[in-house]
């Protein structure tokens, strides 16, 4: 694209913007809007108060974050995984053993492949 012609669009959508924010001044909508964020902002600053407090207040989620906004030690632990168990499985035929905690383990994605899943399952041991 040439310099002019970026120019040109550019031009055109500086006039289609300034259209719009003049719609946008005549809007009712909009007026009420700056009003009511005019009035709240006084009133925040009457009461010396935050966005954030109002916030607090408001939100019941939100008495589990700490004074920085990130959520507390007792929130987190409450939302982290449950403990996996440890599984030994151990092949019949060559004796080799495999641990995990989960399905995604290479050598027992091959087992369960070539032998099926319930004949791999079956392999489980207990401890």
């Amino acid at each position: 694209m040439s310099l002019i012609q970026e120019y040109r669009q550019t031009e055109t959508a500086i006039g289609e913007l300034k259209q719009r924010l003049e719609q946008l001044g005549t809007d009712e909508r909009l007026q009420k809007e700056l009003d009511f964020e005019k009035q709240l902002r006084a009133l925040l600053g009457e009461h010396n108060k935050s966005l954030r407090d109002v916030i607090a207040i408001l939100d019941t989620d939100a008495g589990t974050t700490n004074s920085v906004g990130r959520k507390s030690k007792s929130t987190l632990a409450a939302k982290q995984r449950r403990f996996r168990q440890l599984k030994r499985y151990k092949h019949p035929e060559t004796g080799e053993v495999i641990e995990t905690k989960g399905g995604n383990h290479k050598i027992l994605k091959a087992w369960k492949a070539k032998h099926g899943a319930d004949a791999v399952e079956g392999w489980l041991q207990s401890k």
